[in-house]
């Protein structure tokens, strides 16, 4: 009965993947969000004066703001209208008031997930920056564009309040000129045929030409025109601090150009480089180069950190585009005649759905900060204009007719013609593969593990290699750590409006938890925790150079050791109760895991919580793996369902408990009870057990059995057998 509920269950399982898949595929799109905060949020302070929401407009995804029944604002959610995220890779979500004037009567940050600002930055420091944009007029901001306004900086959350910034400008812009507020209106489609960039001209031309018709576009600042623009800035603190030097000196000498036009690619790249770029390119993406020298780098060192470059953003019309870490590619040289050298060549890619067009003007915004203080900054803006010379350009051909005699349809432009996801999945393919990968051979050496496991020295080295991996890779490269936050909000859209698009967004994270719901059918949770926890492969390797520095090893004694187990069990009720209540309290709560410290943030957060991560690592040097023995709630989160996993892999003798310990004593996380038994709750799978169980030298019942096999080889030797008599001893007597 029991094997028959199993395969029932497995059963349903696959039924459930097939569903994800199938239903994935035809994921509908995201829906309105604005209505989740109309009730915890009272008109009054978005819209000052109203008296109650109206009804959800049919057209666009906005609320009027009623006074007497009659609409006096309009009220709606920065994320309805644009997709723009943060460090997080969620959106900033902001409730956002305008009259008819086009004014901004109030906005209010309702959610974030950014961990820049859950590191200790207060709550209501953003929410105070935020509420300072009522009374900004977006008309002023659509002819200024977007600069009509001073930036209120907050320091160390520089990129953060910029992308707050830029989603409250934009989709203040959209609703605008959707509902025609303030004599904003949509701009009519151009009369004429659409222009776009000419594949078929590949000319090439020296530096001076390029630059000398506009192709490449030049911005060149001194020390004396910094410190002039921080002056009539007016920040006293700021004049108090003049860049050193002579006036004369290089600040930055900054050039830009959009290289995937072929004649510039040639040009600035080569032809070999220009070729990788295209092969990089993803259709609809364009490339600028920016090459910088001077005393400032328009890169850097923040998107080190967080994958943002902070100092640049590309701006067209009401649309912005700040590039993140994939986006970037260095390079070695630029490959035009009297090219001068540079400190600073980078390409950065613009993504299709940016809504980007070559054929408009665009501007390079450049980020100049000035330190005021030990952790404060003041920070200006300069902006490079570019616009392609006409020559580069030519009228889009219709669409080929499809066979049939109908034309092909083409998806207008901005309108998304497949999910975000979907998108997001073809960018990151690489990395999807290589995960696969990793992945994939993980699941044949657990299929094949006594075969694997029949050599020590191989396995201790794969393991210590796939360890490496997770670490770096998995951890500190692509921050797929999983968190036992994936399992409440999972709970939480289950019990709500669940959609698999909030889910499909991270394919990494996604394939993770894919892979650790198959595996907790076969082999339990230790598939996970075991293998592809960055942060437990952290505190493996610690503790394996801890050993070579011969620190001492604590053992726990195993009654204290059981009794220990259920803290974790505990914390992840607590959390899992507090989802119920409110999800955001448990997100916050759930920084008992020092996941987004050690692995997502790579230890670039205020002191306490690196110091709760230091002294957890530093107890997991004398006590190895400590923290998934104990406190971890994802790991007892997965524990319990595997309960459930249909087969038991790792084998075990009669012997083994009564009277062996071998096996219990040389466990890591101590998962073997003294009987024998090895506990699927606590294994993390690292099958040293299954290495001890085949070999000659460690193993009592192997060392037994070798010995038999010695004596009965022994026994059957030749050398033991009755010599024969040799020849002349046969030959009769004469």
């Amino acid at each position: 009965m029991a094997v028959l509920n199993s395969l029932r269950l497995f059963a349903g399982l696959c039924c459930v993947v097939l569903a994800l898949i199938t239903g994935a595929a035809h994921a509908a799109p995201a829906a309105v969000r604005i209505t989740a905060y109309l009730e915890k949020v009272p008109v009054a302070t978005i819209v000052p004066g109203a008296e109650r929401y109206g009804d959800l407009r049919s057209d666009i995804p906005v609320v009027p703001a009623l006074k007497g029944g009659k609409p006096i604002g309009w009220v709606f959610l920065t994320s309805d209208f644009v997709s723009t995220t943060g460090y997080s890779g969620k959106p900033i979500d902001v409730l956002v008031g305008i009259n008819s004037d086009s004014v901004i009567t109030g906005v209010q940050l309702v959610k974030h997930s950014e961990p820049i600002v859950l590191i200790g930055i207060p709550d209501s420091e953003i929410k105070a920056v935020t509420a300072k944009y009522a009374g900004v007029d977006l008309r002023k901001e659509a002819v200024e564009r977007g600069s009509a306004h001073e930036l209120d900086i907050i320091s160390g959350a520089t990129v953060t309040i910029m992308i707050i910034d830029d989603t409250i400008l934009r989709a203040g812009l959209k609703v605008a000129r959707s509902l025609g507020l303030g004599g904003l209106a949509q701009l009519a489609a151009e009369s004429g045929p659409k222009l776009v960039i000419n594949q078929n001209l590949k000319e090439t031309a020296d530096w001076m030409t390029l630059t000398g018709d506009g192709s490449v576009r030049r911005l060149s600042l001194d020390v004396g025109q910094v410190n002039d623009a921080f002056r009539a800035q007016g920040d006293e603190r700021a004049i108090a601090r003049p860049e050193a030097g002579p006036d004369a000196d290089t600040f930055i000498d900054m050039y830009v150009a959009l290289v995937d036009v072929p004649s510039l690619g040639l040009s600035l790249l080569g032809e070999a480089e220009y070729e990788n770029l295209r092969a990089r390119l993803k259709k609809g993406d364009h490339a600028i180069l920016v090459a910088g020298r001077g005393r400032y780098s328009f890169k850097g060192s923040g998107y080190v950190r967080g994958g943002i470059f902070d100092r640049i953003q590309v701006i067209q019309g009401d649309n912005s585009v700040r590039f993140h870490d994939r986006q970037h590619f260095r390079l070695g040289a630029i490959a035009a005649e009297g090219a001068p050298s540079f400190t600073e060549m980078d390409l950065f890619v613009i993504p299709a759905d940016s809504g980007f067009d070559p054929a408009q003007e665009f501007r390079l915004q450049l980020l100049v900060q000035r330190a005021v203080g030990a952790v404060d900054k003041v920070f200006l803006t300069f902006d490079l204009s570019s616009r392609l010379p006409d020559r580069f350009l030519a009228a889009e051909q219709p669409a080929a007719a499809a066979p049939g005699g109908q034309a092909a349809s083409a998806a207008a432009p901005g309108e998304d013609s497949e999910p975000l996801w979907k998108r997001i999945w073809r960018d990151r393919s690489q990395d999807i593969t290589i995960l696969a990968v990793a992945v994939g051979i993980l699941t044949l050496v657990f299929f094949f593990q006594m075969q694997v496991t029949k050599s020590e020295r191989f396995t201790f080295w794969f393991r210590i290699g796939f360890l490496v991996f997770t670490l770096v890779w998995i951890g500190w490269i692509e921050n797929a750590q999983l968190s036992v936050v994936n399992v409440l909000a999972l709970f939480s859209a289950l019990t709500t409006e669940f959609n698999w698009d909030a889910f499909l967004i991270d394919p990494l994270a996604f394939l993770l938890w894919f892979g650790v719901a198959s595996a907790l059918i076969f082999w339990g949770r230790g598939a996970y925790c075991g293998w592809l926890c960055p942060f437990g492969a952290l505190q493996e390797l610690t503790n394996r150079l801890a050993k070579l520095a011969r620190i001492p090893q604590i053992t726990i004694p195993w009654v204290l050791h059981e009794r220990l187990w259920p803290i974790k069990y505990m914390i992840f009720l607590a959390l899992f109760g507090l989802s119920l209540y409110s999800l955001d309290v448990a997100e916050h709560y759930a920084e008992v895991e020092p996941f987004k410290t050690a692995i997502i943030l790579k230890f670039a957060r205020a002191w306490p919580y690196v110091l709760f991560v230091v002294v957890l690592l530093g107890i997991g040097l004398f006590i190895e793996r400590f923290y998934c023995r104990y406190l971890c709630p994802l790991g007892a989160a997965l524990a319990i369902p595997a309960r459930l996993r249909l087969f038991d892999w790792l084998k075990r003798y009669r012997d083994c408990g009564n009277p062996c310990q071998r096996c219990a004593n040389e466990c890591m996380v101590q998962a073997i009870y003294p009987e024998g038994n090895i506990s699927p709750n606590e294994c993390l799978n690292c099958l040293h057990c299954q290495v001890l169980y085949q070999h000659d030298e460690k193993c009592p019942v192997c060392i037994r059995k070798f010995a038999k096999r010695q004596r009965f080889a022994q026994r059957n030797s030749p050398t033991n057998a009755v010599p024969e008599p040799r020849a002349q001893e046969l030959a009769p007597v004469e």
